[in-house]
């Protein structure tokens, strides 16, 4: 029997993806002893967990999501020993810990992918998906199995001279994609995750878990520039069965949580996975509302559309209400920076708290990721040659083929690229940003003369602050977190408003998506009086006497009623 793990219902999730977190040893690269130094700024945010980005060993070619050893820790970040005190020190803070576990595929470098390219016969050679060209001919290289393309780099099929076969990434070359049809796979997946939680970890977030079933057959796909082929793999043929097994035989065994990333995953698909007695999730973070500016891909910006935005958060409030639960979040190291996507850098205070109220104030368990808390905004680099992804690098491929100059790609680049959410955490005004005493990895954003988290500490109005005292609204009344959500106005391509209803309390939040005044009329039957007010981003608000709220710029109120 499943042990009651409805805690996660009551958390909230602070991501750290390390290396650009902070540096405790000069080195340049954020690490483990930096993360332990703000353990106590992270809890005074409001959180009681910390979900880190991988920080395993890996040859970073996708900079850290590509594996080679699932049973330890990147020398970049510091040891096991380490680790261990970061565990044992944030339960005596009442913090939990999640660790991201990546077993889609793992790194080219990793000992089982070495041993798998040695020979046909090798008995860790199925441990990948390895395939003679279309036909039994690969032709030397020429012929792969079929059309499929990754979505980070090139085409899925990686062409292996000895062997004379195809292995199959679905992300970078350098991330070989497991056959999880193997039981022997399946075994040591298990094998790692109660090496993780024996050690005292309170659960995984796991990546792309989604496509770890294959289509037996690998047709052809769709031809699409990127991804081609994805129909095939995402949500496979025996997915559930895997994640039954996984959830059966060690995640009902321990106190711990899964949150599972779940691409192209709508919310009546998640009740598939998070809702009844057997379900194999706690919970999906879901990308339907990251496409609020985009069309399938950061990298196709569209104009932001509230109306997208809204539809998406009430899509997934509105289905899992009573049967599933919900992740909420509007950052993380997948996506730009949301005030630069969503909100406004001229308004950055007032749209940066707005998008607080909005995504939080609402059914589930918050994700607020490193510098979300402080307001920080998308980097501008001057040149390609300064990003690090090699998601940016495959895109460029990918835009040249269809003529679009370097320089117009710099834009794209600059304004779409996850490396955005990369840039190391602004500490501070002193030489990079408080960051690191030795020379960043990666280049720190130039407006931290302005936006750090000392200054934030300093600025009763920050948008830190803000994040505190919404986190202590949560956690004091808890229609923020159980509630039953209800939409208002949803045609409204300015104004979100929504409604909470708890155990006879009501709430009613108002969020203004302008940067000019807006005259909002209540719902029917709510009366709008300052005494009801529990949280606002402005210092007082303008009603007059037929419960007509003026809204400033991205202005944000909340109302309660007991």
């Amino acid at each position: 029997m499943a042990i009651d793990n409805s805690w996660y219902k009551e958390l909230v999730v602070y991501q750290v993806w390390c290396r650009s977190f902070k540096d405790g040893n000069g080195d340049g690269q954020g690490d483990l002893l930096g993360v332990l130094e703000k353990l106590d700024y992270i809890k005074s945010i409001g959180a009681n967990a910390i979900w880190f980005s991988p920080i395993y060993p890996s040859p970073n070619a996708d900079w850290g999501y590509d594996i080679s050893d699932y049973k330890d820790i990147h020398p970049d970040f510091g040891d096991l020993d380490l680790f261990k005190k970061i565990v044992d020190e944030a339960h005596k803070r009442d913090m939990k810990i999640i660790m991201d576990l990546v077993v889609n595929h793992t790194s080219s470098e990793h000992y089982w992918f070495k041993e798998s390219m040695k020979s046909k016969d090798n008995p860790y050679h199925n441990y990948y998906i390895w395939k003679d060209g279309k036909g039994g001919d690969s032709k030397g290289g020429k012929n792969p199995p079929n059309n499929w393309l990754s979505i980070f780099e090139g085409g899925a099929w990686e062409y292996n001279e000895q062997l004379d076969q195809f292995y199959m990434h679905a992300f970078a070359k350098g991330q070989p994609d497991l056959n999880m049809d193997n039981p022997k796979v399946r075994e040591e997946v298990k094998d790692i995750m109660r090496f993780w939680l024996d050690m005292g970890v309170d659960g995984f977030r796991e990546d792309v878990i989604t496509f770890i079933s294959k289509d037996p057959d690998f047709p052809n796909g769709f031809p699409i520039p990127i991804a081609c082929g994805i129909e095939h793999y995402n949500k496979g043929p025996n997915l559930m069965k895997y994640l039954k097994e996984f959830r059966e035989d060690v995640v009902n065994h321990y106190d711990c949580f899964l949150v599972a990333e779940s691409p192209m995953t709508n919310s009546k698909d998640a009740l598939k996975f998070t809702s009844g007695k057997d379900k194999v999730f706690d919970m999906m973070i879901n990308f339907d509302h990251m496409n609020a500016d985009c069309f399938m891909t950061d990298t196709v910006h569209l104009p932001f559309s509230l109306k997208r935005f809204k539809k998406a958060l009430s899509s997934w409030q509105e289905n899992l209400y009573g049967k599933a639960w919900n992740a909420l979040y509007i950052e993380n190291h997948d996506h730009p920076r949301v005030i630069s996507r969503y909100g406004s850098e001229k308004y950055r205070k007032e749209s940066g708290k707005a998008l607080a109220v909005a995504a939080y104030m609402m059914s589930g368990t918050p994700y607020i990721y490193q510098g979300q808390e402080i307001g920080m905004v998308n980097n501008h680099l001057k040149s390609l040659d300064e990003f690090k992804d090699v998601v940016t690098f495959n895109n460029e491929k990918v835009f040249k083929k269809f003529g679009v100059p370097r320089f117009i790609y710099l834009k794209i680049a600059n304004l779409t690229s996850r490396e955005n959410a990369r840039t190391p955490v602004q500490w501070d005004d002193s030489e990079n940003a408080g960051f690191t005493t030795g020379t960043p990895w990666f280049g720190v954003n130039k407006n931290y003369k302005n936006i750090n988290v000392k200054d934030a500490e300093s600025d009763p109005d920050s948008i830190l602050n803000f994040y505190r005292e919404l986190f202590k609204v949560r956690q004091n009344n808890k229609i923020f977190i159980y509630g039953k959500y209800k939409e208002y106005f949803h045609k409204n391509k300015k104004v979100y408003c929504y409604e909470m209803k708890y155990e006879g309390q009501k709430a009613l939040v108002v969020v203004s998506f302008s940067e000019k005044n807006i005259k909002f009329k209540a719902p029917r039957g709510f009366k709008l009086d300052k005494d009801n007010v529990i949280l606002k981003n402005y210092k007082d608000i303008e009603i007059d006497g037929n419960d007509t709220l003026t809204l400033r710029p991205y202005e944000a109120v909340v109302f309660l009623y007991k």
